[in-house]
């Protein structure tokens, strides 16, 4: 972790002696020893890591065109606030990291999550606020571009380093605080739909469905897609390799490794209320198709199948049919498909056709569905199938497209 030393910064910038082209304003820190804080922002015009390592270097034209960037003021501001707070070091993701190498990016966002989580504190920075106060109402007036509230609440980055960070300390566009993330709990809650206790104790809280996890991302944004699934490695604890150009494949890859790690079946809940009339994979294809599961909570499909009155071998925690190698609850990524067992009700006039019980419910205790259809040696995600006539569900293992 590359850290930028905050009193080396602001001689440079201040033009005091000693502090000139040899002054090292970075350092390394691997054994996790330093004190720092942490900043987190909406991207305009940055100062990169090449910039900020050569800035006094640089000749006078060069470095007058740095300095009027907003990028750079943030860096400055930030490194006076530290500076108030009695912090030697700060992290800023557009100059600590060197995005020229594609190995420490690698790291940089598969650690990102941990970085802000073992920050002292977060500097949360709303450019486009500019009362002295938060605002706790929606404000179409001043926020038309993200949905009444500050931009910062719209991007995808914001959503872990609002959650990881124990300390969370918000300023407005002339960095004047407007308040603190333990007092204003009750309105970030309604801002975000993030529980409370999430708020509170960041990832050690999670017991909240993978489903209701996404849902949190649902409306946010990134200027890049593949950053809508790795902004939110974080938050299930999970490393992927970054392949940038690959789109909204690679939320697709990101519920492949949450399945892999979790047993969650509400990761299939996405789309419950029958809005994306599609046929096709029973993965979703971004954030936004979880965006009504901020209700959904995971069952134990143990009790799921009690309830519908399935047999099974408890004593072994599989099932009592011919088929005795497959764990109840394990997911496998095949060639096929995604390999699971799931409660499912056949259609009356087509056997290809059923409707899987999943292991979730909504808001109201009701158990959450979706239709398929066989086709070969797999099943497809369709559009709802109708009302089905009551039958007794039976257990089938099935593979998912």
């Amino acid at each position: 972790m590359r850290l930028l030393h905050v009193q080396t910064v602001l001689d440079r910038e201040e033009g005091i002696q000693g502090a000139g082209p040899q002054a090292k304003i970075f350092k390394e820190h691997h054994d996790g020893s330093a004190e720092y804080v942490i900043v987190s922002h909406r991207w305009e015009d940055e100062v990169n890591y090449k910039e900020m390592a050569a800035f006094m270097g640089m000749d006078d034209r060069c470095r007058s065109n740095v300095r009027r960037r907003t990028g750079y003021r943030k860096i400055i501001k930030s490194c006076k606030q530290a500076k108030l707070d009695n912090y030697q070091w700060i992290w800023i993701d557009t100059c600590c990291i060197d995005k020229r190498s594609s190995s420490e990016l690698q790291e940089a966002i598969n650690s990102m999550y941990r970085w802000y989580e073992k920050s002292q504190k977060c500097y949360a920075y709303l450019d486009d606020v500019e009362d002295s106060s938060f605002p706790s109402r929606q404000d179409f007036s001043k926020f038309h571009k993200a949905n009444g509230w500050p931009k910062w609440f719209s991007r995808g980055w914001t959503l872990q380093e609002l959650i990881a960070p124990k300390q969370v300390e918000f300023f407005n566009k002339d960095w004047v605080t407007v308040g603190r993330k333990e007092e204003l709990e009750e309105a970030l809650e309604r801002i975000t739909r993030i529980p409370i206790d999430v708020l509170r104790d960041g990832r050690k809280r999670m017991y909240f469905c993978v489903a209701q996890i996404i849902s949190w991302a649902a409306d946010r944004e990134t200027t890049r897609p593949e950053d809508r699934a790795y902004s939110l490695l974080g938050l299930f604890d999970v490393d992927m390799q970054m392949t940038y150009g690959e789109g909204k494949k690679v939320f697709q890859k990101l519920q492949l490794a949450i399945i892999a790690k979790y047993s969650d079946y509400s990761i299939f809940a996405w789309n419950p209320k029958g809005q994306f009339c599609e046929f096709g994979s029973v993965l979703a294809s971004d954030p936004s198709y979880f965006r009504d599961c901020h209700d959904v909570e995971k069952v134990e499909l143990v009790e799921l199948i009690n309830k519908l009155g399935i047999s099974w071998s408890r004593s072994s925690s599989k099932l009592g049919s011919r088929d005795r190698t497959l764990p109840l609850e394990l997911s496998l990524v095949t060639n096929v498909g995604i390999q699971i067992r799931l409660p499912v009700i056949t259609h009356p006039d087509c056997e290809s056709v059923f409707r899987g019980i999943l292991a979730c419910r909504d808001y109201f205790g009701n158990p959450i569905t979706i239709d398929f259809k066989t086709l070969g040696p797999s099943s497809y995600r369709i559009p709802a199938a109708g009302c089905l006539r009551d039958s007794r569900p039976k257990l089938k293992i099935l593979h998912l497209a």
